[in-house]
């Protein structure tokens, strides 16, 4: 690799993790472990000149000739490219956001936010005393998106009145924000300790309560009465919205289709998922039809869990036959562990069914498989395995694990958060497992093929709501009628695609591209083709634009490279 393209990729990596210190926080970079991010119209236009100055750059580059280092430029201009396509959907202008919001998502900082002396003591007091103005920065670029004409989705601002509500009820010590102050703290002096005891507590109650109460009181008061009804949560409804939509499912995809191609692409997908559905019914449940098998599933309180206890159990149970079945398909295999974790309370009720989080690169911590364990009686036992090979192995943990420990690529590339191929390969594995004989049973593969159809539906959906004007209960029958998810799961996905347009089209373009890749492979290499070797070949560059996966596998397994255009 050229130094100048060494240089642009450790800018870039910098300019990402100045960008959101929480997230390097959380991966073991802790430059900027003290602050939050600027989402300030000035913080903003600064990062995104900061970006197009590395995108000049990166263009300006003549082409790699090695092998790694092509890989290198290629998912360098993706990745910038893809950074100023979100920076422009200014998304922080018109989202009031149940999952992820500041009332959930500041929360979950104490998780992963280290506390090992009097310095990290110093970072943490830093970015919890950064709360409070971010929350007000927050309510400020609402005010200017309204005056814009660009309002939220009434729903959402109800639903996180609600969270916010809940939270302030609460007393402070109670809050996930203090709970480091039940920490070990050998090696603190008596007045050091008790110092960042009262800095901590003053933060959470003098600066983050009171911001919450004021975002609180300007949702209600001056935003909810104007916000946009279930009839226009799309943002295609904004001005530049069909232009934002495209720009977004580009970059969250890595490929050039359109919205209406990867609507047609995930219609085609659920007509040919919900046969197989039906067919597997028809011999495990004697249904004869979809409709009645999803009708059956939802309605048996003896395939959905009695107790937190219970989707705990199975959770644990699901990875540990997994990673002892890995080494048969998998020839690289990651140092990380991987544990499961019970979603905390303040995010479960309004959270998506599970999701993972990585290791920090100083191994202080294993890779996480949070799980939803509110309402039990509402959560199927059949999707939970399928869940647990989507997140953690041989999904996302395998994944993210292995990225990071490739120590040879720069920064960016070890953590890459290329979306298509993250969930891509998450989708992938969930099929895979199967070939693994890791599902317990044929109720468990309909989970499996539900979860398919979930993620083909999403496509639908997802293009529906932002790109053909699709109310939110459209959305929501259409994900009723051909999947077995629980209805309030379905509530909740459908409101996680509303604020975050374009995200969920990748995981099913990212899985048909990995299978299609597969495919062409098993067909060149006949009988000397090996699953391990193929493995390692997709794992073993990290997480790469679909747009240069296949030549990638293809070099690496000594195919023709051929075209490298992802099929819709």
């Amino acid at each position: 690799m050229t130094a100048e393209l060494d240089r642009l990729a450790e800018e870039f990596w910098d300019a990402v993790v100045a960008a959101d210190p929480a997230q390097g926080t959380a991966i073991g970079e802790h430059r900027y472990g003290d602050r939050l991010s600027d989402i300030s119209p000035t913080g903003r236009a600064a990062l995104a000149r900061r970006f197009e100055e590395i995108q000049r750059a990166v263009a300006a580059l003549p082409a790699e000739s090695d092998p790694e280092s092509a890989l290198t430029q290629a998912a360098l201009s993706q990745a910038v490219g893809d950074r100023l396509a979100l920076l422009a959907a200014d998304p922080y202008a018109h989202t009031v956001d149940a999952m992820s919001g500041p009332q959930a998502s500041f929360m979950s900082v104490p998780s992963y936010q280290p506390l090992r002396d009097v310095a990290d003591g110093e970072s943490m007091l830093s970015r919890w005393w950064a709360m409070g103005p971010w929350i007000d920065q927050q309510i400020a670029q609402l005010r200017r998106g309204s005056a814009e004409g660009k309002v939220p989705v009434a729903g959402s601002v109800q639903r996180v009145i609600a969270q916010l509500d809940e939270l302030l009820a609460q007393p402070l010590e109670e809050w996930p924000l203090l709970a480091p102050l039940q920490a070990a703290h050998d090696g603190w002096s008596d007045g050091a300790w008790r110092a960042f005891e009262v800095g901590l507590a003053g933060a959470a109650r003098d600066g983050v309560r009171p911001a919450f109460a004021r975002y609180r009181a300007y949702l209600a008061d001056e935003v909810l009465a104007g916000a946009r009804d279930e009839a226009h949560v799309g943002i295609g409804h904004l001005s530049g919205g069909a232009e934002t939509y495209a720009s977004l499912a580009r970059g969250h995809t890595t490929t050039d289709l359109t919205p209406r191609e990867i609507h047609d692409t995930g219609l085609a997908e659920t007509a040919r998922i919900d046969a197989e559905i039906a067919e597997l019914s028809s011999r495990v449940l004697g249904t004869p039809d979809l409709a009645s098998t999803l009708a059956a599933l939802r309605g048996d309180p003896s395939v959905h869990f009695r107790s937190a206890e219970e989707i705990v159990a199975v959770a644990e149970a699901s990875l540990a036959r997994a990673v002892e079945a890995i080494p048969a398909w998998f020839g690289r295999l990651s140092r990380a562990a991987c544990e499961v974790v019970r979603m905390q309370a303040h995010e479960e009720q309004h959270s998506t069914i599970a999701y993972y989080r990585e290791p920090p690169e100083d191994g202080s911590r294993p890779g996480r498989y949070y799980v939803n364990t509110y309402a039990p009686e509402t959560r199927p036992r059949y999707e939970a395995e399928a869940l647990a090979f989507h997140e953690a192995v041989p999904g996302h943990h395998l994944q993210v694990a292995i990225g990071q420990e490739l120590e040879h690529l720069p920064a960016f590339r070890r953590h890459s958060e290329t979306t298509a191929f993250v969930e891509g390969w998450g989708l992938y594995s969930e099929r895979l497992a199967d070939e693994m004989g890791l599902y317990s049973d044929d109720l468990d593969r309909i989970g499996m093929l539900s979860y398919d159809a979930w993620r083909a539906s999403r496509l639908v959906v997802d293009t529906g709501i932002h790109a053909l004007a699709w109310s939110r209960s459209a959305a929501i029958d259409f994900m009723a009628a051909h999947t077995a998810l629980a209805l309030n799961n379905i509530a909740n996905e459908v409101d996680r695609y509303i604020g975050w347009p374009g995200q969920a089209l990748a995981y099913k373009i990212g899985q048909l591209e990995i299978r299609r890749i597969r495919s062409e492979a098993e067909a060149a290499l006949g009988a000397s083709f090996d699953i391990r070797r193929f493995h390692d070949a997709v794992l073993g560059h990290g997480a790469l634009p679909l747009s240069v996966l296949r030549g990638s596998v293809a070099r690496d397994l000594d195919l023709p490279v051929g075209s490298e255009t992802p099929a819709a």
